[in-house]
Order: C-alpha cells, then structure tokens, then sequence
C-alpha cells in the first residue's frame, strides 16, 4: 500500500492537491472542457429550472476519480446564482447531522453529498422525505413514548457524487431526476486543460510539452494538473524555466510515468497477470493478494484505466490481460491469446 500513496497518477485528492484544485477549477459551464453531451444537457435543465423559478433538480454524477464531478457541483450553484453547502457520506454518522446542515439552507442552495454511496442506512433512510417532499421527520424520546417532528425544509438540489454507482441502494438512486456519467478525456481535450492550468500558474508551456503531459495522466484532468506542476519544478531545475516536449518526457520518464500513462503499480498489476496467471483469467482476490492491494483499489483506482486503456478486461471467469498488455510489457503473445482474439 505504500507503493500507491505514493504514486503521482493515484486520482484522490491529496491534502497537497486541494489548493491547487481550487485555483484551477472551472467557474462556468464554458470554462469547463470535455464532457460535452453532459454541459449540453444541464445547460437546458438550469435554464428551465430559472425559467420557472425553481430549484434545479436533484442531480447524481458518477465516474471515476478526478474527472470532475465536484467542480460539477460549484458550477451548478453559480450557474443558478445559489450557495453551495458540502459534506460527505462518510461524515454523516448520524440523522441529526444531516439535519444540522439541511437547517442551514436556504431557497434553492445546492447541497454536495461526495461519495454518496457511503451513507450509512439511518442517514439514507432520514433523506427520502427530504429529497421527495423537503420534509425530515425528527425522532423524539425513545421506546413507547418515542415521537416523530415533522421539520420543513427549505427547496433545494441535492447533488450527489459517487464512484461506485452499482453501490448505490435503488431507492435513493430513483429519487435523482438528473443522472450525468462523466467519461475519461481525449487528449485534444487534456492538451487545453494543461495550457489553461498553465496559464492560471503563470508556467511557460509549450504545444508539445503540454501534449506529452496529456497523453500520460490517464485521460483525467486531476492527474493532468499533478503532474503539470511535478513537470514545472523539473523545467525549473533542470530545463530553463520553459516545459516544452523534451523537458516534459525527461521529468515523466523520471517519475515512472510511461508514453501510456501507465506507473509501476499499473505495470506490477499487468506483470503479475502474464506472470503468475498466464494471462488470466484470474480472480480479484488473488490478483490483489499478488500485487498486495486491496480489493477497493484495484476496482476504484487501478482497474479503470486498465481496461477503459484495453490492457485488460473482466470476464465471467476473471480479469485476463489483452494482447496489448503482453506487446506493451515486451511479452510474447500466447497464441490462445491471438485465437481468442483478445484486443
């Protein structure tokens, strides 16, 4: 587990991230690059809702790490003109904590739920009649005498973010109007996120230098921005102050980022698939036991982009690495791989 708190290409965020995210993040739906079919859609919805004069309805987004679900949410408010109040599954232990910050809403404010999916049952139970009828019903004593408050609540969105959808109980799921699936970034899209960070940063970049950036931070705009500024200190040290493309690969090459965006973890995980499992299938729990991760790491972190990439693939049986991951790794492909057909 140390090997992934220390990988730069990890999208969570970082204590060290959280300034520079703030500094970078969007303020509009026209400063916000990529996801184009979703900025479409919610450019309808928040004009019908202010054409009504209502609050914007509930919205669940749900993605991978990094790709901008919470910069989502501060576009959302500003864009109806309300404030944003945040929170997040883990930290709402009980009903009076969610009670606590519905009470401090007003007319139309945005409420952020991040990872949604880790509501405890109570919590999740408490918010039904919020989202359906803006009421929470308080309990009152306990045993026979106990009693319920009926509290009104002011209208308001609730935004929710997840990566794990399928965690998602059914009942809360349908309760959103509006569902947005962020998807991975092409390059194109990337290559202006690194110029604009660089630019808010006031970094010297050039085309190609923002090109070999894009093209190895695993097509999500929060790795992209990590790396932008790890890149910068190697332009500051030993480049001249300038991060064109030459500078760009000399710094990625030197933090084990690879032309594919792929680190070491990435490459141990594929390693331990041709090695150790002649290329699967294998169970995920004896791929995580090999590598000596978690479950929950490789599901949310590692495996996306391994097979969103075609490195790899889930099948009924287990994860099987593609001919891709043996020709990236310098491995000859078996030949029941190139009888499968496996990409």
């Amino acid at each position: 587990m140390d090997d992934l708190a220390d990988s730069i290409l990890i999208p969570e965020t970082s204590a060290g991230d959280e300034v520079f995210d703030k500094a970078l993040r969007p303020k509009t739906l026209d400063e916000f690059i990529g996801q184009e079919k979703l900025k479409a859609n919610l450019r309808v919805f928040i004009e019908a809702a202010r054409k009504r004069k209502e609050p914007l309805d509930h919205c669940l987004f749900y993605s991978p790490p990094g790709l901008g679900k919470t910069t989502l949410s501060y576009i959302l408010a500003r864009e109806m003109g309300v404030n944003l109040r945040t929170s997040s599954g883990p930290i709402l232990e009980r009903a009076g904590d969610l009670a606590a910050l519905l009470t401090d809403l007003s007319e139309g404010d945005i409420f952020f739920i991040d990872e949604i999916h880790r509501l405890n049952a109570i919590v999740e139970e408490a918010l039904y009649p919020v989202m359906e009828d803006f009421t929470f019903f308080v309990s009152t004593g306990k045993g026979p005498s106990a009693s319920s408050l009926k509290l009104a609540v002011p209208r308001f969105t609730l935004v929710g973010a997840t990566t794990r959808a399928g965690l998602l109980t059914g009942p809360l799921r349908d309760r959103f109007g509006i569902v947005g699936n962020l998807g991975f970034y092409e390059n194109g899209e990337l290559e202006k996120i690194v110029l604009r960070s660089a630019g808010i940063l006031k970094i010297r970049m050039l085309d190609d230098g923002a090109f070999e950036i894009a093209s190895r931070c695993r097509q999500t705009p929060r790795i992209a921005n990590r790396l932008l500024r790890r890149v910068r200190d190697f332009a500051d040290i030993k480049g001249k102050g300038v991060i064109d493309g030459a500078i760009a690969r000399y710094a990625l090459d030197a933090l084990e980022v690879d032309p594919m965006g792929l680190d070491a973890i990435d490459r141990r995980l594929l390693l331990a698939l041709i090695e150790k499992f002649s290329g699967g299938p294998v169970g995920l729990e004896n791929l995580a036991i090999a590598i000596g991760e978690e479950l929950d790491t490789l599901t949310d972190v590692i495996e996306p982009f391994l097979i969103q990439s075609g490195f790899m693939s889930r099948t009924p049986r287990g994860r099987v690495a593609s001919q891709k991951a043996y020709r990236h790794l310098n491995f000859p492909v078996p030949p029941m791989q190139k009888d499968a057909g496996l990409f």
